[in-house]
């Protein structure tokens, strides 16, 4: 089969590989869909990934086309979409119901051959099967809106809260899904890009504005989440959380990267950070939320690109064009 190899740091490259065959309790997927996330480019660039070579791809769906001896919850024709997640289940957090935190934590895509691929293996307990009617390629979103989940998770979600968001990317507007449906009373978006801004507006945020200066609240946010991982964004949210409400680090810094913090300020004004990591519990939610409609694929995906186009959707997601970058493996209507 054809895949998407990153070589070495920096080095990608379309190649031949093994077609995957599934263990006992395994399925081989063909995939439709794979999204392209800021890991990819991490892994790119030399980070994350505990080895390479390696195929990325950790957000993807499409069609079962083989199955392991002992696999009986999805057959051969189903269509799912898989949560890369690999947890050990035996570590101290593992044990402690944070498989997130996992202390061999692996994911497919990520430590194992992954998504950019015509064909990739998952276990059978990863998959999500889809209703009948919905295009595999969009459920690949699936696996970003359970991070968002995740998030939410670690909120307080009060109805009636007003949201501040930074980042109006694909997180960004799963964030503004997901607090309209939270019961908040406005959100808001800050970003430079705006085209961005534009989709937020759409989507139903109630101000998009490059600036959180421009927005008019003196006693500040209950929730402020921070979906860009810029330390200036981190910096500027989190003198905007109002007394009593609370700050999600959200968004990927970079691992160096410092933001210095006010803590009487915290003290004072009984202020929460919290931070939130990967999925959790949180995959099959996320597809229930999907299949009922909580995004629109036409909005949230921007560009769908074949396989062999996959270093040069890499540097589009890079340079910040679009939403959603999708790579289509077999096949599909590229945009």
């Amino acid at each position: 089969m054809k895949a998407a190899v990153i070589v070495e740091p920096g080095v990608v490259s379309i190649e031949s590989v093994p077609d995957p065959a599934p263990g006992p309790r395994e399925v081989v997927v063909r995939v439709a869909g794979c999204g392209i996330c800021g890991t990819d480019l991490h892994i790119l660039e030399g980070r994350f990934a505990p080895r390479l070579p390696v195929v990325p791809g950790h957000e993807f769906a499409g069609e079962v086309v083989e199955v392991g001896r002992d696999v009986t919850e999805v057959a051969v024709g189903d269509h799912v979409a898989v949560d890369p997640s690999l947890h050990c289940g035996e570590c101290h957090y593992c044990r402690r119901g944070r498989g997130n935190l996992c202390e061999r934590w692996n994911a497919i895509g990520v430590s194992i051959a992954g998504g950019a691929a015509e064909y990739a293996v998952a276990p059978a307990k990863n998959c999500f099967r889809l209703p009948a009617g919905l295009a595999p390629a969009d459920a690949a979103l699936i696996e970003p809106l359970s991070c968002a989940v995740r998030g939410f998770d670690v909120l307080p979600r009060d109805l009636g809260d007003h949201y501040l968001i930074y980042g109006a990317g694909t997180m960004g507007l799963m964030m503004l899904e997901l607090a309209k449906r939270a019961g908040a009373a406005t959100v808001s978006m800050v970003d430079l890009n705006p085209d961005r801004l534009a989709t937020a507006v759409r989507l139903g945020c109630d101000q998009a504005v490059r600036s959180a200066e421009e927005l008019d609240r003196p006693r500040g946010w209950e929730t402020v989440i921070d979906c860009t991982g810029a330390v200036a964004a981190i910096h500027d949210g989190l003198g905007r959380v109002a007394r009593g409400g609370t700050f999600l680090q959200f968004g990927v810094a970079d691992e160096q990267a410092t933001a210095t913090i006010e803590p009487f300020r915290i003290y004072n004004r009984e202020i929460t950070i919290t931070g939130s990591m990967a999925v959790l519990h949180s995959f099959e939610r996320a597809g229930e939320l999907f299949c009922g409609g909580l995004l629109p694929p036409e909005i949230m995906i921007s560009h769908r690109h074949p396989l062999d186009a996959y270093e040069n959707a890499i540097t589009q997601f890079k340079n910040g064009v679009g939403r959603k970058i999708q790579i289509q493996p077999n096949g599909g209507q590229a945009q």
